[in-house]
């Protein structure tokens, strides 16, 4: 490995995040395993409910953690609402969300992410970090100019942008290099999974709902099929093939977030394993 790459890659690591699901056990999974230096992100299910990430976010904050909730904002009632939210989790000292659409019908007045975000900045952007989602591959439902073209109406409203998972190194680099043609010059967290064990992952999918995960699985094409083979899957080879364009600096790619499936114990062990053997590099 060149030393450039393993360079890139020991950055990639130390500026990692984690995506957990907010299932009953999970915070306990969390504090047993996880530093608090390493920001955890919450998600925002229908079938659990917004209350419940909410509540998640509050007491792993109240921990230590940086936490970022997801706030999807089909699930959002309104302004009054995320007024609300804003001053709940800002109290709790949130200081960075995720907003996407989301899948659910829409509760109130928001349809997609946009429009809760401009709400955001009329409410004087009580959140200083703001994350919207970005998407290599194509979207189920949505053409790919679409989703460049999203990022580049939300960009005022942003900060960075945190992509969605994908298996292809080229499809990364000429994402990357696609946004910043178009004048999207977001810093990017690049969405990568952690290790899945079969099981584990098949349990998770009937935690989450059988709705949400049937979406999730629709959304992600040949993704599942490389995640439950046999040894699991941890994005190691496909980092190591994205570091040369992730180190290029035009591109801004300036951290992790990793799909933990709330295996995280198992994450930050593989994530630790990598930095040792890349400094011994």
């Amino acid at each position: 490995m060149r030393n450039k790459d393993a360079a890139t890659l020991r950055h990639l690591l130390t500026h990692a995040r984690y995506e957990i699901l907010p299932t009953k056990t999970i915070e306990e999974k969390v504090l047993e395993s996880v530093p608090t230096s390493v920001p955890v992100t919450v998600t925002a299910s229908p079938s659990m409910g917004l209350e419940r990430t909410v509540e998640t976010a509050e007491r792993l904050a109240a921990q230590g953690y940086s936490v970022v909730p997801h706030l999807a904002a089909k699930m959002v009632t309104g302004r009054s609402q995320l007024a609300e939210l804003a001053e709940r989790l800002t109290a709790a000292g949130v200081t960075t969300i995720f907003v996407p659409g989301g899948d659910a019908e829409p509760a109130g007045d928001y349809k997609d992410a946009l429009s809760l975000l401009e709400d955001h900045t009329d409410l004087g952007r009580p959140f200083a970090e703001v994350g919207v989602a970005g998407y290599p591959e194509s979207h189920p439902s949505i053409h790919d100019d679409l989703t460049v073209q999203s990022m580049w109406d939300k960009r005022k409203h942003a900060t960075h942008i945190v992509s969605n998972l994908t298996f292809d190194p080229d499809v990364v680099k000429d994402w990357l290099h696609r946004m910043r043609l178009r004048g999207i010059d977001l810093p990017v967290l690049l969405g990568v999974p952690g290790p899945v064990e079969r099981t584990k992952l098949l349990s998770m999918a009937t935690k989450i709902g059988v709705g949400d995960s049937t979406k999730f699985l629709s959304k992600q094409k040949g993704l599942m099929a490389r995640l439950v083979a046999p040894g699991g899957f941890t994005g190691e080879s496909f980092l190591t093939k994205c570091a040369p364009t992730i180190g290029e600096p035009e591109v801004k790619v300036t951290g992790l977030h990793i799909y933990t499936f709330n295996q995280v114990a198992e994450t930050e062990a593989w994530r630790q394993d990598w930095l040792s053997r890349i400094a011994k590099e």
